[in-house]
Parts: C-alpha cells; structure tokens; sequence
C-alpha cells in the first residue's frame, strides 16, 4: 500500500473516531450541559465538505471516514437534544 494512502486513511480513521469519547461519556453520564452544540454542526457542515470533496474525486477513504464522522456528530446533536431536555426537567 502506498504511503500517502496510509496516511490518509489513518488520519481518516483518527478523525472519524474523535467524537466516540464524547458520546459515550454522554451515553454513561446523560449530562451534556457542557457540550457545544456548535462545535458538532461546524464539524458535521465540515465533514459533509469533505464527503462531496471525496465524491467528486471518487476516493472512497475520503467518502467513508467523512460519513462516519458525519453520523458521529449528528449522533451527538441528537444526545445533546435528549439529554438537554432532560437535565432541564
């Protein structure tokens, strides 16, 4: 395998699982007051880009590590969404 190709796919890889931390300290914890929402919709906005960016170039490491970290951030939008309800109640 190539070298660049390596890398690319490994800074994917460690790009996509970047928000797993979070969410499942906000799965265990249901608090999420000081997680900003912003952040996920700068991000998920970001890897959106990059995901048509991969499609247009038909470079599927750039496709599926950008989707998966798309899916990461709307998961914690969606938590944040729940959690914040609750912890207002």
């Amino acid at each position: 395998m190539d070298t660049k190709l390596m890398i690319g796919i490994g800074a994917g890889v460690l790009t996509a699982i970047s928000a797993i931390p979070q969410i499942v300290k906000a799965l265990q914890t249901k608090k999420v007051a000081h997680v900003s929402p912003f952040m996920f919709i700068i991000l998920a906005l970001g890897n959106s880009a990059w995901m048509w960016y991969g499609m247009l170039l038909k470079d599927w490491p750039i496709i599926i590590t950008n989707s998966f970290s798309l899916v990461m951030d709307i998961t914690m939008l969606v938590l944040k969404l729940i959690y914040h309800r609750k912890e207002e109640n």
